[in-house]
């Protein structure tokens, strides 16, 4: 051998004999390996049939073969899912918009129907919208909590129903038995309830949600499950073996699979993650408590009030009330609180930032962030229009109220201009583009 190729082979030898895996790099695990012959990769199909046929798990668990299908890290994360979730399967995508999209993609047909929840996200909506109108299907919208408007809605077309728990931002909590016993009764029994849980988490539910009747649980990996902001990914669990191994083919074929450098990084975080959802929770708690009495407030949003509409079911089901809170100031437009959430970060503690369930506590104007292009008036239709959101994070919930007390106060005296001078200032102290 020449020098380059004697140099190549001994440290990919080495790194083989060091990790008991053959990579294809001499510093790093690679995308696929030397499967050392047609023997292994033989062996490989034949264990991916078995999934097929014993119907027992998805060939999502396959040892590695190639980083579209799986990988180290996406087989640990995948066993800890199932565990979280008690399921028989699971899948792990790129993100949590992936397991909603690979999830429709999956179960809608042209001529079919799915009823989905009118608080699910909004681009959660669209993507539905969106695919029935390319296969010829329908969508209807049900008010969560309107069990008789579900029953009205289902049809023998219906393929799925969808539904988030809680909802964001007014923080909804779905009754999962409840909507299956609809289901169960509708013209379409053996349709799919699927239920995106990522605000709840799995660590949120006194019984599994595939135990409480729904079909599908979906959830993003980059909310409470990461809880750090670090990582974009998504899952989802399932005890129907043929739908879990149909994800799977559908993900080998396009792709969306999360990598593996980022499962490993959330499968070696989730328990400090559950501790740290944890904090958060108890903390949001408090917050809410506040915002709850404070003659300011018009409104506070969060399970744990005594005043949530679903409150006897959060009561019976739910063992943890999720981390974000919402709020509506009395007297107080669109455009006044989009001020007073600016004026909230400039305390120095809050970040204006999207998404939740990281370190720091993330405050945003509901419509600025979320339903920038949603009508005014349909934004007040659906109870979502002048809200304030906050993501609350590890801080202690004695300086998020701190800062909530002072802004409540004291915003009607801060102007705009001084709002962009702190802006500005803040950019230069930092060394950031703002």
């Amino acid at each position: 051998m020449g020098p380059a190729t004697r140099e190549l082979h001994t440290a990919l030898d080495a790194r083989a004999r060091a990790d008991g895996t053959a990579w294809l790099h001499p510093e790093h695990r690679t995308i696929q390996r030397d499967l050392l012959g047609s023997p292994n990769v033989v062996a490989w199909q034949e264990a991916k049939a078995g999934f097929l046929i014993a119907g027992d798990g998805a060939w999502s668990e396959l040892p590695h073969l190639y980083a579209r299908y799986g990988t180290p890290g996406t087989t640990e994360l995948i066993t800890a899912l199932r565990g979280l979730e008690h399921a028989r399967c699971a899948v792990v995508t790129d993100c949590g918009m992936q397991a909603a999209a690979l999830v429709c993609d999956a179960v809608m047909t042209a001529g079919s129907q799915a009823v989905v929840m009118r608080q699910v996200y909004n681009k959660t909506k669209t993507f539905f919208e969106w695919s029935a109108k390319r296969l010829g299907a329908t969508i209807a919208f049900v008010d969560d909590g309107d069990l008789a408007g579900l029953s009205a809605a289902i049809t023998p077309a219906t393929r799925f129903v969808f539904a988030e728990t809680f909802t964001n931002p007014l923080m909804r909590a779905q009754d999962v038995p409840a909507l299956r016993a609809v289901i169960d009764r509708s013209a379409a029994p053996r349709a799919h309830l699927v239920i995106d849980g990522t605000i709840a988490t799995p660590w949120a539910f006194t019984t599994p949600l595939l135990a409480q009747g729904a079909s599908i649980v979906i959830g993003s990996l980059t909310k409470a499950l990461g809880g750090q902001d670090l990582a974009l990914g998504g899952y989802i669990a399932t005890d129907d073996t043929e739908l879990g191994n149909a994800l799977m083919d559908l993900i080998a074929m396009r792709g969306g699979i999360l990598d593996d450098a980022r499962a490993q990084r959330i499968a070696a975080g989730l328990p400090a993650a559950d501790k740290a959802h944890a904090r958060r929770c108890e903390s949001a708690t408090q917050v809410a408590a506040f915002l709850s009495e404070h003659p300011r407030v018009e409104r506070a949003f969060h399970p744990s009030l005594p005043d949530h509409p679903d409150a006897v079911v959060i009561e019976r089901g739910y063992r943890r009330h999720g981390s974000i809170v919402s709020f509506r100031v009395s007297g107080a437009d669109e455009l006044r609180h989009r001020h007073i959430a600016d004026v909230l970060v400039s305390c120095g503690v809050l970040r204006y930032a999207l998404s939740f369930d990281g370190l720091a506590t993330k405050v945003n104007h509901h419509k600025t962030v979320s339903e920038y292009f949603t009508p005014a008036d349909q934004a007040a239709r659906l109870g979502i229009d002048r809200l304030i959101r906050l993501g609350i994070g590890m801080e202690d919930a004695e300086d998020l109220i701190a800062c909530l007390a002072w802004t409540l106060v004291n915003e009607q005296h801060v102007t705009t201009a001084e709002l962009d001078a702190w802006r500005a200032e803040r950019a230069t102290i930092l060394g950031i583009t703002p």
